[in-house]
């Protein structure tokens, strides 16, 4: 191993490795595994839980969107730590949905509808809209609460 180093956000471990036989330089990226949890499926069956599928759900919902691979990370770490945080051996499929759906809505609202559009099935366009509805009035609320503080 040549240089270690830690990520920004602590989550990862950087480290640059040079192979002994041929002098080949090389990186690894070391991450540390978070979540020992079974997932229930809406139909009942239990599958441990899998990074890869929760990655291919959020990159589906991302889908032509800006982002950056760091920012991608942080999303996934951020998932996962609150997941984490509940603090229980199962979570249901429509819990951890919930914890994506309320990461998404933050970090990307285009993302955050198509994501709820397949996780909540939506039906109509009166069930879109509705969502769409809610999600212009969440910003708003923030606005005057920011605006309440600095006037005190």
């Amino acid at each position: 191993m040549i240089d270690s180093r830690l990520s920004p956000d602590g989550t990862s471990v950087r480290r640059r490795r040079e192979c002994d036989h041929c002098d080949y330089r090389f990186s690894t990226l070391e991450e540390v595994e978070l979540l020992d949890v079974t997932v229930v499926k809406r139909d009942g069956h239990r599958e441990a839980y899998a990074r890869e599928k929760l990655e291919r759900g959020l990159k589906k919902a991302l889908e032509k969107r800006s982002y950056t691979d760091a920012d991608f990370r942080s999303l996934v770490h951020a998932i996962e730590r609150d997941i984490q945080r509940r603090k229980t051996s199962e979570l249901r499929s429509s819990d951890m949905g919930e914890v994506v759906m309320n990461r998404l809505k933050f970090f990307d609202k285009v993302a955050y509808i198509r994501f709820a559009s397949v996780y909540r099935s939506f039906e109509d366009v009166k069930t879109f809209q509705d969502e769409l509805a809610g999600l212009l009035r969440a910003p708003r609320k923030k606005a005057r609460v920011q605006k309440k503080k600095k006037k005190k």
